[in-house]
């Protein structure tokens, strides 16, 4: 299964002083709008998104069909094989995809210690 690029969203009280200590850690604003409350930071493949007031708790994220630059990738598996295989191997999803569309999509689910895990088909 190729998931595609993958991130961690962190759901941040303050983003700017989230901003200055990623920045510490070297990570530089790769996308994003502060005014929109939401940027994604990144350290050579490493992305990090800060969220302010947009959910709540962490996400592991991955990003079917694109590499770490946010590019598109050549073969990815569509987001609605993943949540196909998924099913057919007794996984619960919080949200499903729609079978009948094609192109961008999500789907969510929890792994076995309730972190929310977010495939997330930008192409």
């Amino acid at each position: 299964m190729k998931l595609g690029a993958f991130s961690v969203s962190l759901s941040v009280k303050n983003i700017q002083a989230s901003k200055e200590f990623y920045e510490t850690l070297g990570f530089k604003v790769f996308a994003g709008d502060m005014e929109k409350n939401y940027l994604i930071m990144k350290n050579e493949d490493s992305l990090i998104g800060l969220f302010q007031g947009m959910f709540e708790g962490n996400i592991l994220t991955f990003n079917p069909g694109w590499d770490s630059d946010a590019k598109k990738v050549e073969k990815f598996d569509d987001v609605r094989e993943i949540q196909k295989t998924l099913e057919d191997s007794d996984v619960q999803l919080i949200r499903r995809a729609d079978e009948t569309t094609s192109g961008p999509a999500s789907i969510t689910l929890l792994d076995p210690d309730g972190n929310v895990i977010l495939i997330d088909q930008h192409v």
